[in-house]
């Protein structure tokens, strides 16, 4: 349905609800204040509540990309007081052609993305930024960036960075002097984004980037995987960097790394504890895991969540952030 600047919050939401789709002709501002008046609309789910907290963000997300902007050849949007996004579409889209029709929130998605990729997070342990590309997890929580980088290296030959994402840690590892990395991933933007940054960062001639599920071939004296810490479903690009469906990524880790260690080499696992205190995992399954695969925790190291939802009284799950604890677990054979 077309909509233009007179349409109220409550009108949108409820042709939303109803199951329809807004195509924005107004103000592009107003199109902005319309999606933030709709979200303030939507109920938030209990507190402490985790399947409603979930299931809140995915009826969220559906309802707010039911708001349309249009967009004509070379990512123009023909709308009064509208941005030029033609660079930040470009980078996500490829070449437009003939008009199109985008969801405003996926768009904002679209322009923060390049205004991060352009500017860069800021990485204390490597003195240095790293810049994201959307659909890439950024590094903006970063206890798992320091705990790999203060923990001790069994050797500074070579290391396996399996799901490398923005080539943060790779990047921390040859930082610390390691002579050779090879990061994985299987997704191609991910790829893509590592390498960019590992030659920003000047490590292309130590750190090589393979698509690979898990890991490369060979054997390594270490090798690292931060997977993502929830078990669950992913709804979206950047929740694969956050939902393991059945712990795939953790176990197959854990059941691969034997093979792919030297004698004396370390698997180091960096993994948040939200999931147990989120009752979605037990650290018994984890350690019976770690048993399963023949190895054995020599040491951990840990430290408390810093982010800002984890001192925020009013997030969902408040209770559960504040108690979370990143670990990284050296294992060995």
């Amino acid at each position: 349905m077309a909509a233009t600047d007179g349409l109220s919050a409550a009108a949108a939401l409820r042709t939303m609800q109803g199951g329809a789709a807004l195509l924005w002709h107004g103000d592009y501002p107003a199109a902005r204040r319309l999606l933030a008046a709709v979200s303030r609309r939507i109920p938030q789910p209990p507190p402490d509540d985790y399947p409603s907290y979930r299931a809140n963000r995915a009826h969220r997300a559906r309802l707010l990309s039911l708001l349309y902007v249009p967009l004509d050849p070379g990512h123009v949007i023909p709308l009064r007081r509208a941005p030029d996004v033609s660079a930040a579409c470009l980078q996500v889209y490829g070449p437009l052609r003939e008009p199109a029709a985008v969801p405003l929130r996926e768009l904002l998605g679209v322009i923060g993305a390049a205004e991060w990729r352009r500017r860069g997070i800021a990485v204390p342990a490597l003195g240095a930024r790293i810049h994201p590309h959307y659909g890439v997890f950024a590094p903006v929580r970063q206890e798992y960036v320091d705990l790999v980088a203060e923990a001790p290296l069994p050797s500074t030959e070579l290391a396996f960075d399996i799901g490398t994402g923005t080539g943060v840690l790779a990047a921390v590892l040859a930082h610390r002097g390691v002579r050779r990395v090879v990061a994985t991933d299987t997704s191609p933007r991910a790829i893509t984004c590592a390498a960019s940054n590992l030659a920003r960062l000047g490590f292309a001639d130590r750190v090589q980037v393979v698509e690979a599920d898990l890991f490369p071939r060979g054997r390594a004296p270490l090798v690292v995987a931060n997977p993502p810490w929830l078990p669950g479903r992913p709804r979206g690009p950047l929740d694969h960097a956050v939902y393991d469906p059945g712990s795939r990524m953790v176990r197959g880790f854990l059941d691969r790394a034997r093979r792919h260690l030297t004698p004396d080499g370390e698997a180091w696992l960096v993994l948040s504890d939200l999931a147990e205190h989120l009752g979605l995992r037990r650290r018994e399954e984890l350690l019976g895991w770690i048993a399963a695969a023949g190895l054995r925790v020599a040491d951990r190291t840990e430290t408390p969540a810093r982010h800002p939802r984890a001192l925020d009284p009013n997030d969902p799950l408040h209770r559960a952030r504040a108690k979370e604890v990143t670990s990284l677990w050296r294992l060995r054979a």
